[in-house]
């Protein structure tokens, strides 16, 4: 019997290794049921034309095949190729709160990542090692790109970001990954990870995600303190190893401090506006318009938190927003797809975001701009040469 017994407790541990995985994120990251979008010719034709790009994407945290289309979440490389999507920065997620929210989260909560880490049966180091699961999440988009590389090629360089929109002119169908970290946990509190993220091809680095951290306090954790010591060396160190700094996430303290230290531009990968939306989850315009001035881009994010109204039309008029506030160079696209939140449509269905563009008077240009062609401009600017 107690044979039995182990062999059925086997069994399910088993089932839910396979089965679990698919299950949690059908729940998580969810596209709301809608009817096809009707697009007109002009839309279509235009959104052909554009060079896409979308500043933030989990997708590497999940238990899934990237180079096939799937089922469940938001971004894989078919839909992207369907969505006209030329680059799309892959951030690492490393830990979350359980019961995470906008308002205020412990850093001593549950971290529902290790339960992930073990259930998708990830390798043993990353179940303990916060900086073992962005490399993990790394090697996992570096082999999807070995598999396929007519497919899919992994940007690190602005000789590497050039070869991409080259062979896409040429009528390629490839598209690019970058690597990005959703907050600097992921250096498990050492400054040398910095430099081995770095070598893994990491090249935008987030500070904080839902929680305070060593370097300082988060947007949503119980301080609201700015950097810390270890935060402001490690500001520099990103900075100094030729990585790009991200604040999402980041208290406002936290964006004050890094804007007096900082010596390049700075993204806010996947965000609202305040004054659009005033939400928990976005920091004050003022501080938009400091970010803006040196340089920085803000990425507009898909879901109710960021923009109140996650709609076509909500994303396009919280686009609008940023665009009277900041300037059209500054905006961005910033899905945060698959990373736990509900969108409004997949990235295959991008072109709706162009159709409703034109539908509010946008400019030609100004779409051009806000749907890659300011992403890939600062990419060219800060990415390292080689």
């Amino acid at each position: 019997m107690i044979r039995i017994i182990l062999i059925a407790f086997a069994l399910i541990l088993i089932a839910a290794a396979y089965f679990a995985p698919a299950q949690i994120e059908k729940n998580t990251n969810i596209v709301l049921p809608h009817s096809d979008y009707v697009l007109s010719k002009k839309a279509k034709k235009v959104h052909q034309t554009l060079r896409i790009g979308d500043l933030p994407s989990d997708s590497t945290l999940w238990q899934r095949d990237l180079m096939t289309r799937g089922d469940r979440g938001h971004v894989d490389i078919p839909r992207m190729r369907e969505g006209n999507v030329a680059l799309q920065m892959f951030t690492s997620v490393t830990k979350s709160p359980q019961g995470q929210n906008y308002a205020q989260n412990s850093a001593e909560a549950m971290d529902t990542i290790t339960l992930l880490a073990v259930v998708q049966r990830w390798p043993v180091a990353t179940w303990s090692s916060l900086t073992a699961r962005a490399l993990h999440q790394a090697q996992k988009l570096n082999e999807f790109a070995a598999s396929a590389p007519n497919d899919l090629m992994v940007v690190t360089s602005r000789a590497q970001l050039q070869e991409l929109l080259q062979r896409r002119k040429a009528g390629e169908s490839i598209v690019g990954g970058m690597l990005g970290t959703e907050g600097s946990h992921a250096l498990d509190g050492k400054m040398e990870n910095i430099q081995i993220l770095y070598d893994a091809g990491f090249r935008m680095m987030g500070l904080q995600h839902f929680f305070d951290n060593k370097l300082g306090g988060s947007l949503h954790g119980q301080s609201g303190a700015g950097l810390t010591s270890f935060g402001r060396e490690a500001v520099m160190q990103i900075q100094r190893v030729g990585a790009i700094v991200d604040v999402a996430h980041s208290s406002e303290q936290v964006v004050k401090d890094v804007l007096q230290l900082s010596t390049a531009p700075l993204l806010v990968s996947h965000t609202g506006f305040y004054g659009n939306c005033a939400s928990d989850r976005n920091i004050s315009d003022e501080l938009m318009l400091s970010i803006a001035a040196g340089g920085g881009l803000i990425g507009v994010g898909y879901w109710d938190a960021a923009v109140c109204d996650a709609t076509p039309q909500g994303i396009v008029k919280a686009i609008r927003y940023g665009i009277d506030l900041l300037g059209v160079n500054h905006i961005a696209l910033g899905s945060d797809y698959d990373g736990a939140v509900t969108a409004p449509f997949d990235t295959s269905e991008l072109a709706v975001l162009t159709h409703e563009m034109l539908e509010a008077d946008f400019t030609i240009k100004e779409i051009r701009k806000v749907m890659g062609g300011n992403m890939m401009r600062f990419f060219k600017k800060n990415l390292p040469a080689q």
